[in-house]
């Protein structure tokens, strides 16, 4: 049995390009633009490793905030292969052997899930058994209740060197994982099976929107959860800018 654990970095819409022609973003609101993993043995000793670019398809141009937060340029990506061809040397990566999933929240795995469905491949050669490490992490450093702590919080309270590279880049926040997992793990660490459910459709014209989805992108943004504040806050700018009333 083998640990996989991985790592997502996510492109989006930019709000003042038109580069969607249909309605397919709506089923694919985060385009993943990297993978980073590391496999891991029962020992934890690193077996190999993934890093993988990927060229978009549908936002085909870097969303200027997530340029800033990953330094993953338009011109990083424009000769990468395709999500289908990487989604294919990730699966050759992660072998024949059982696994285990490992990420820091399980948003990771809800939109591995969706990109590869968006593209029509087959969802059955991911395992469905995860271990949500931010989860455990958060417990483990006392925490305040309901909140969980962020990657980079955690190796800094873990005193884990910081000498992989900068965060939000796939492939370091997913080494950062798999050393706060090796700091933290007990017998108690069990996994469990994902289980996707999917939106119910509405027989309305009207439009329903993900804020659980948008929150926790800011999440993953700032490495934090957001207070009650700052989520009010978010779904507030989120509507007001869905009209249009401010557009010049």
């Amino acid at each position: 049995m083998n640990y996989i654990i991985y790592d997502l970095e996510f492109n989006q819409k930019s709000s003042d390009i038109k580069e969607i022609k249909t309605n397919k973003n709506s089923n694919l609101p985060f385009e993943i633009i990297q993978i980073g993993a590391l496999k891991l043995n029962e020992n934890f000793e690193t077996l190999s490793t993934f890093n993988a670019l990927i060229k978009p398809t549908l936002y085909n141009t870097v969303h200027p905030y997530v340029e800033r937060l990953t330094k993953i340029t338009d011109d990083k990506i424009k000769s990468c292969k395709l999500f289908p061809d990487v989604y294919n040397d990730f699966i050759e990566f992660i072998g024949d052997d059982e696994i285990i999933l490992c990420v820091w929240g399980t948003v990771d795995i809800k939109e591995l899930l969706r990109n590869i469905r968006f593209h029509n491949l087959s969802t059955s050669l991911i395992s469905k058994y995860y271990i949500d490490i931010q989860q455990y992490a958060s417990k483990y450093l006392n925490a305040p209740k309901r909140t969980k702590i962020g990657l980079k919080n955690a190796v800094e309270l873990l005193n884990i060197s910081i000498n992989n590279g900068e965060f939000h880049d796939a492939f370091n926040d997913a080494y950062y994982t798999t050393e706060v997992f090796k700091k933290i793990y007990d017998n108690n660490i069990k996994p469990k099976l994902y289980t996707h459910t999917p939106n119910k459709r509405v027989s309305q014209p009207k439009e329903k929107i993900d804020m659980d989805s948008l929150i926790t992108q800011f999440e993953k943004m700032y490495n934090r959860e957001m207070s009650d504040e700052e989520k009010s806050i978010i779904k507030t700018a989120y509507m007001m800018g869905r009209t249009k009333q401010f557009i010049l």
